[in-house]
Parts: C-alpha cells; sequence; structure tokens
C-alpha cells in the first residue's frame, strides 16, 4: 500500500477511466473495479488495503451499501468511503453516514468539488491508520510473552493466558497473593484478546467507601444523592464493548455484589437515580489476594457472584515458590529502571543474587521490582550495589519516632515504600489503642482501605481492634 491509495469502483468505463486517470496524476496508486465481485476480490484476495474506497451507489451485480455493510468488517485496515449517484435520496444518504460514509455525493460532481471531499477523507484516513498503528504499538507490550518467567508455574500461566485471549470469554477470577501480577495479566488479557481497541477500566474495591463504590460502578444522575450535581457514567457504561478490572473484589459489601451480579446477569443496569435501563457488553476481570472460595464457604462473598464471575480461573503463583524466574525478572527491571534513569549497571555480582535467591518476598514480583528500582537508583557503576537491597538479614536502619505526632522515617534507601507505609499504620494503630475509627481519621483515610492495609501487610489486630 502506498501512501496515498485509491479504490474506484465504478461500472461507467468512460467515467471510470477519467477518474481513475486524474488521480494516478495526483500521485495516487489507484485500482479500478468496475463490479463489486471484482472489488471483494481486490479487497479479500488480494488483500489490498486502500485508504480510500471511492464507489457508485448502484452496480451490476449489487447495491454498494450492502457491498460496504459486508465488506467493512473483514477488512485489517481502516479505510473512508466516499459514494457517489446518479439519483440520491435521503434514507440512503442516512444509511449511508450510519454504517461510516465520510461522504455522499450526487453526478455529476465536478472534479474539483471530489478533490475536496477525496483529499480531506485520505488525510482523515491516514490519521486514524497512525492511531491505530500506535495504539497498537502499545498494545504489543502486552502478550502473553510479558508474563515472564522461565519456571513450569510461569509457563502454565503462558499457556493459559495464549487460550484465553484467544476465545470471547464472559467472566474471570485471578488469585494470588498480593505482588504476584494481577494487573498485568489483566491488561494482557485486554490487549492481546478481541476487546483491544475498546477501553480497559480498572476499580480497587477496597479503596472506596461502599457508596462512593457503588455511584463509581454505576453512576448516578443529577440529584441522586447529595452532592450529585450532574448526571456521571458509572465504570460499568464507560467499559461497554471491553474490560472491567475490579481488583480487590473480596471487598465489596454484600449489596453490592448481589447488585453486580444482576448487572452481569442481565448485561444490563440503571445508575442510581435513574429510570431507564442501559444495556452494556462488558468483560469482567475480577481479582483478589484472599481466597473468594473460602469466604464463600464463611458466608463472606456470595457464592452465585462467585459462580458467575469464576467461568474461568488463573491462580498466580507467589515467587518463592518460582525462584528460578529470579533469572529472568532481576536483569529485566535492571534495564527497565537502566532506561529510566539513564543509569548503566551491567553485572549483579555473586552476593547479590545469594541474598536475592535467598529471600521468600513476601511482597512478589512487586517487592522485587522496587528492591531492583532502589539497587538501580543508588549504583554508582556498572555492578548492581547488594548494600542497597536491604533484604532481611542485613539489619537496615530503624524509623524513629521523634513524637506522639509525628514520625521521622529515614530516607537513605533503608526501607522501600511498603515498609514506610506499614510502619505508619502499625504506629498509628498502637497511638489510637487499635481503635481503627481514630486510627482512619488520624491517617485521613477511610475504615475500609484502613482495614485493606491491615490485611494487606498482614498486621496482627486480631483481639485489640475497637
Amino acid at each position: 500500500m502506498s501512501a496515498s491509495s485509491l479504490l474506484i469502483i465504478e461500472d461507467e468505463s468512460l467515467l471510470g477511466a477519467e477518474i481513475s486517470r486524474h488521480y494516478r496524476k495526483k500521485g495516487y496508486e489507484v485500482e479500478w473495479a468496475e463490479n463489486l465481485a471484482r472489488a471483494r476480490e481486490i479487497l479479500l484476495t488480494q488483500r489490498w488495503e486502500p485508504l480510500l474506497i471511492l464507489s457508485d451507489m448502484n452496480l451490476p451485480d449489487g447495491n454498494a451499501l450492502d457491498f460496504m455493510e459486508d465488506i467493512k468488517p473483514k477488512q485489517t485496515a481502516h479505510a473512508e468511503w466516499i459514494f457517489l449517484t446518479g439519483y440520491g435520496n435521503v434514507p440512503d444518504s442516512v444509511r449511508a453516514l450510519r454504517l461510516g460514509a465520510y461522504e455522499f455525493l450526487e453526478k455529476p460532481c465536478n472534479l474539483e468539488q471530489l478533490d475536496l471531499a477525496v483529499a480531506s477523507a485520505t488525510r482523515g484516513a491516514m490519521a486514524q491508520r497512525r492511531l491505530i498503528e500506535q495504539t497498537q504499538q502499545r498494545h504489543r507490550r502486552y502478550l502473553p510473552d510479558a508474563y515472564v518467567g522461565s519456571s513450569a508455574a510461569a509457563q502454565n500461566v503462558r499457556n493459559m493466558l495464549e487460550k484465553l485471549t484467544q476465545v470471547p470469554f464472559s467472566a474471570l477470577v485471578i488469585g494470588g497473593e498480593t505482588g504476584t501480577g494481577k494487573g498485568l495479566v489483566t491488561r494482557i488479557l485486554h490487549y492481546a484478546g478481541a476487546r483491544a481497541q475498546n477501553p480497559l477500566i480498572e476499580l480497587n474495591c477496597a479503596a472506596l467507601p461502599r457508596e462512593l463504590l457503588e455511584s463509581e460502578l454505576f453512576g448516578h444522575e443529577a440529584g441522586a444523592f447529595t452532592g450529585a450535581s450532574g448526571r456521571h457514567r458509572g465504570l460499568i457504561e464507560q467499559a461497554d464493548g471491553g474490560t472491567l478490572f475490579l481488583d480487590e473484589i473480596g471487598e465489596m459489601s454484600p449489596d453490592l455484589q448481589a447488585k453486580l451480579l444482576k448487572a452481569i446477569e442481565d448485561r444490563k443496569f440503571r445508575r442510581l437515580g435513574g429510570e431507564r435501563e442501559i444495556a452494556v457488553d462488558v468483560q469482567i476481570v475480577a481479582a483478589s489476594h484472599r481466597n473468594l472460595e473460602q469466604m464463600v464457604r464463611e458466608g463472606e462473598f456470595r457464592g452465585d457472584l462467585f459462580h458467575r464471575l469464576s467461568v474461568f480461573r488463573l491462580t498466580l503463583p507467589p515467587l518463592r515458590e518460582s525462584r528460578e524466574d529470579l533469572d529472568e525478572l532481576v536483569p529485566l527491571f535492571v534495564a527497565e529502571f537502566n532506561a529510566k534513569s539513564g543509569k548503566r549497571v551491567r553485572t549483579i555480582p555473586a552476593d547479590a543474587w545469594a541474598q536475592l535467591r535467598a529471600h521468600d518476598w513476601p511482597g512478589n514480583v512487586r517487592e522485587l521490582r522496587n528492591v531492583i528500582e532502589r539497587c538501580v537508583l543508588f549504583s554508582d557503576g556498572p555492578d548492581l550495589p547488594a548494600a542497597w537491597l536491604q533484604l532481611p538479614g542485613k539489619s537496615p536502619a530503624q524509623p524513629q519516632t521523634v513524637s506522639e505526632d509525628s514520625l521521622l522515617i529515614p530516607l537513605d534507601g533503608s526501607m522501600n515504600l511498603d515498609d514506610m507505609d506499614r510502619y505508619i499504620i502499625e504506629t498509628a494503630l498502637q497511638r489510637m489503642n487499635y481503635n481503627i475509627v481514630a486510627t482512619a481519621r488520624a491517617l485521613g483515610t477511610t475504615r475500609e482501605t484502613l482495614r485493606y492495609r491491615i490485611r494487606k501487610y498482614g498486621i496482627p489486630v486480631e483481639g485489640r481492634e475497637r
């Protein structure tokens, strides 16, 4: 395909020859088909991908609008369509525009008018193709091979991802500990699948209180509740045609679980305060670091929602059970942070490898990534500085308490962000005598978010919580 390519579909020999000559002189690569059968052969058999299709409306072997409706979904590249007709009518023009035609012109059409339409349609098609190519390049980052690892467990996950990206599944549950890559797997499922050109919408169910979570999911109409000054399109509606990723779905309240189940089964829902049902086509990916099956048995999660979501299940392995994956992950993260920071770390010394392989990695791949980022940023040469790994057994500096209203946290690399977060929460809980409401207020967060982080870091509060 050249930079400007044009397919002409015209059964009038003189007109077809004249238009062909005209646009070849203007630098277009031109193909001319005198009927729809020939046009079909050019587009599908020869796999030619013109930027623009200029077609008569009525051909000897059929109507060009019917042809466009049939052929457009089969084209692999975007093309703009311009229609010419000797006896146009309103229904035809309306249908042409509904099908995505760029222009609908009546014969006789002077070449000056046609040139304007062709030039404009060509620019539009080229811009659209550039956008599609850029999007595809971004999406290539999320092929199944993006789930890195040489262990049998990692290979099993990749094999499952290969299969899932080839089938139109409606729902899937991802299990696994915090930091094992549930977000990455969701992006692979979306961007390597059939819905890649449509939205991927992500929501952490533990990050919002129940009232805000309902509004975020389902949207609301103006006046639905105090402060609802205008209409808000919920995330389910925004994800129409694409994928909705519900992370930490185990933290969702039971009444919202029931409403979500109904929306998934009916494929429609109402905004808060709304009367009209909105139809949606959404692929649901749900994830939790908790055991949802056990939560169902204990009555903490709805069994009907779990069974509806778990059409497929995918459990991601913890890093401590697949340590051989370190051989691929560590160089990968070193290269990533070299590129971001301008560092030139090339070698991972033996003592660094020994520490990396001996660690249990409770934070899994996320913890590993944070550790490597710190080491690369503090590196002074080509060797990864083992001193900055700061893994257990290396006696990192400890934070110091300054007063009842403040904390002193070292910024010397001895603590990563999760360590700091955990320490702040533990200290605040102790100072508030494990009163969850008071601790949440002191930290400027919600009870739901605080409880999620307590579970995330495994902070012992049983028997102390108030």
